[in-house]
């Protein structure tokens, strides 16, 4: 397959599909709207999920694991929650296939194997957890309840795109159980938190901090808190979310406790999650021409030394002064791939490394060996240097933290010239079409001229902002009174 990607200016979406599958990171599969996450792409799911799991654990949370199917009639319990996921769920309805005895080898649904009752497959695990929560709380002392579990989910989507929205996707979801709803609420905060520092530290992407709209929120929610991201097309990405449930859950399965007063109460609830997604917004933050650009702390290969050589000989007397770099680097933790690979000339390995973002690539040839040196080049800017082999660890842990701070650096930079305050629904729709990114206004508070907006321009509100200031100031579609700007964007 040529290695040629499509440019971004060209064609953003396909660029993005393309560097996917070049990069060998993920490929659509047989079954439709569903993908196969290939090893180098895993082995990023793997590095999110450590750290994500890491956080969750400081942060008191356990893991667990619940069921795929969820029963109908558990499921339709909250009705909010079952209406607004209804239209995506898939449901299982027969349990055995059998023989046609028409056509030879062919099998058809066996009519007598019929469920008593339909299974929905998990779009989301609010109710199969909730009721089981109602055997496990009974009392104060059995609260706070934090529970994560990390899994897969299916919601039937008709347009796919590979990371960004698949029929089946991983995620995790963490459900909690509180004595007050002050304790709930405080949780839902706390875990926005952690998706917050985890999207700026790790995945070295900027994101906005702020609660939705009351038509954008989680069906089944009171209040919906996200994180959103700009890509470097312009659009934003809901990068993760945490939902203050209130008690509708918990009235809804019948989950009570006793209280120190001896009172029965119903519990305070909240659910949380991020999914595969993020792998679609770390490409689309910082991607570029010649492939996918990783931060660090999420590249499953950091360094990748080439070899330059001509027969055994060099290659040995390299591999030589090479290896003690190389353990010394993972000493430290680095992840390093020595490639000797006689498959492929030294050219062809430079540009695989850079389709697939590894941050920094070290070459050594018969000059180097000579010198006493090395060609270090980092993959965000291109720039290489020559460097004293013994000053290679050093400057390679150098440039890792340079290079994740510069990612971040460049993407806040990014953000804050595609971030436009408007006042009239003329410059409102002129930067929506000509600029892109996300747009500061006035908003009278309606579902309506949220709705009318959505309509006239596939802008909506993604936020609005936990810094938001209050301010006087006029709806820029109606001309009604509003108290805070809130930021809208066409959105994936």
């Amino acid at each position: 397959m040529s290695k040629h990607l499509t440019k971004r200016a060209e064609d953003y979406s396909k660029w993005y599909n393309e560097l996917i599958v070049k990069a060998d990171m993920a490929e659509n599969s047989a079954v439709r709207g569903c993908m196969v996450i290939k090893p180098y792409g895993f082995a990023i799911w793997e590095k999110m999920q450590a750290e994500l799991d890491r956080m969750f654990k400081e942060t008191g949370h356990q893991n667990a694991y619940f069921p795929l199917f969820v029963p109908k009639s558990l499921f339709e319990a909250e009705e909010k929650n079952a209406e607004g996921f209804a239209k995506e769920c898939a449901v299982v309805t027969h349990y055995r296939l059998q023989n046609d005895p028409d056509n030879e080898g062919k099998l058809r649904v066996d009519p007598e194997a019929k469920l008593e009752e339909e299974l929905v497959v998990r779009p989301t695990s609010e109710a199969i957890i909730w009721n089981t929560y109602k055997g496990w709380i009974q009392s104060h002392r059995d609260l706070p309840l934090l529970i994560n579990q990390w899994a897969n989910v299916v919601r039937w989507e008709m347009r796919t795109r590979l990371f960004l929205r698949t029929a089946e996707f991983l995620w995790q979801e963490g459900h909690t159980a509180h004595a007050t709803k002050a304790e709930a609420i405080a949780e839902a905060k706390q875990m926005q938190e952690v998706y917050a520092t985890f999207a700026e530290q790790f995945m070295a992407m900027p994101v906005v901090k702020g609660a939705k709209s009351e038509s954008e929120r989680f069906a089944g929610a009171d209040d919906t808190l996200t994180i959103e991201a700009l890509m470097q097309d312009g659009k934003a990405l809901q990068a993760g979310t945490s939902h203050f449930l209130g008690q509708n859950f918990a009235k809804a399965f019948d989950v009570k406790y006793t209280s120190r007063e001896g009172k029965q109460e119903y519990v305070w609830a909240t659910s949380w999650g991020v999914s595969t997604r993020l792998i679609g917004g770390l490409i689309m933050t910082h991607s570029d021409d010649a492939g996918l650009v990783l931060p660090p702390k999420l590249a499953p290969i950091q360094v990748v030394i080439v070899p330059i050589y001509k027969g055994e000989e060099q290659l040995s007397a390299i591999f030589d002064k090479v290896d003690p770099i190389i353990k010394e680097l993972k000493a430290k933790g680095v992840s390093v791939k020595f490639d000797d690979r006689d498959t492929m000339r030294p050219g062809a390995k430079f540009a695989e490394y850079e389709l697939k973002g590894v941050p920094v690539r070290i070459a050594m040839g018969k000059r180097d060996l000579e010198n006493g040196t090395v060609e270090v080049a980092r993959r965000d800017t291109f720039e290489k240097q020559t460097v004293a082999q013994d000053d290679v660890v050093t400057t390679v842990e150098q440039l890792l933290n340079d290079i994740q701070e510069s990612l971040y650096t460049k993407a806040l930079n990014y953000r804050s010239e595609h971030t436009t305050e408007v006042n009239t629904f003329d410059e409102f729709k002129d930067v929506i079409e000509n600029k892109g990114g996300f747009i500061s206004a006035h908003w009278d508070g309606t579902i309506e001229t949220e709705d009318k907006i959505k309509e006239l321009t596939k802008a909506t509100i993604r936020c609005i902002p936990n810094d938001a200031v209050e301010e006087a100031g006029v709806c820029v579609f109606t001309g009604k009174p509003s108290t805070k700007r809130v930021l809208f964007a066409k959105a994936y």
